[in-house]
């Protein structure tokens, strides 16, 4: 399936736990005291403080680690989980990181 199939189903999943998140989180870059936007987007943040970025690709590269982690900075949170659903078995899949 598909990254966006994969994200409403996660979101979906939330709601019937009720865990407050919000998807596509805008995560504007301050630079020199002038905020820009980027275009970045957090795919979701779970109860403000859970940043979780999804992948569906055959294997996670130091990149996508790297992408989280800045995410994790620009924005002020502490921990992301990079969930790879490609993985054979989804506990595979996981990586959390934290600053």
């Amino acid at each position: 399936m598909l990254e966006n199939a994969y994200n409403q189903c996660l979101c979906h999943e939330l709601h019937l736990r009720q865990l407050a998140f919000q998807r596509e989180v805008p995560l504007p870059l301050n630079y020199k005291g002038i905020r820009l936007d980027c275009g970045y987007r957090l795919d979701i943040v779970v109860e403000g403080r859970l940043v979780l970025e999804l992948k569906a690709i055959d294997k996670v590269l130091p990149v996508h680690k790297q992408q989280l982690l800045s995410y994790l900075r620009m924005g002020g949170y502490n921990t992301g989980l990079l969930i790879n659903f490609s993985a054979y078995k989804l506990v595979n899949g996981l990586t959390r990181l934290v600053l």
